[in-house]
């Protein structure tokens, strides 16, 4: 793979869909497979749990970048590979986007959808040319790539900055169109 290491963004809870779950396992997979590194949230619970357990299991190295105040929350039982506590939401960011070649947001909440459009937010500025893609698992982002396509309607961003965001509801599929 042309990655080392890829950061991912997605939920402390599982989700109530199965198929979240699936997805979040054959990601982790399909990264061991192509040798790729993680850097992620730190957290063991939820689909942030499957993706890293699977890829500890898998051999891969870990970092877990987590905000000292999340700790008690979102880390449970065992922990996987080497994690970095820091101080607040932006230095874990900040710590993830200095790892990471690449980002893929998974199903998730606010804490996802904000630091997906954050790193979004730094390709578009120029802060960075990593690649960006969304896993979108059972159209589970469907309703947020219509407003997307809506906001480039709008004209309040260009065709540029929309073809930031690479979408696929495949692993397999998604990591490619990031290489």
């Amino acid at each position: 793979s042309k990655f080392k290491t890829i950061c991912f963004f997605c939920g402390n809870s599982t989700g109530k869909n199965k198929s979240y779950q699936d997805a979040a396992i054959n990601l982790g997979k399909e990264l061991v497979l192509k040798n790729i590194d993680l850097v992620y949230g730190g957290g063991s619970i939820g689909l942030m749990g499957l993706i890293s357990q699977t890829l500890f299991n898998g051999g891969k190295n870990i970092i877990g970048v987590i905000p000292k105040a999340l700790v008690g929350r979102e880390i449970t039982g065992i922990t996987v590979g080497e994690i970095k506590p820091v101080i607040d939401m932006h230095q874990r960011k900040v710590e993830m986007g200095s790892y990471a070649d690449s980002f893929i947001a998974l199903p998730g909440g606010y804490g996802t959808l904000e630091e997906f459009f954050e790193v979004i937010s730094w390709a578009q500025l120029g802060i960075h040319n990593k690649s960006i893609g969304l896993l979108n698992v059972d159209g589970y982002y469907n309703s947020l790539l219509s407003f997307i396509n809506k906001v480039l309607e709008e004209v309040f961003i260009n065709l540029d900055s929309r073809q930031i965001i690479i979408c696929s509801s495949n692993a397999k599929k998604l990591i490619k169109k990031l290489e």
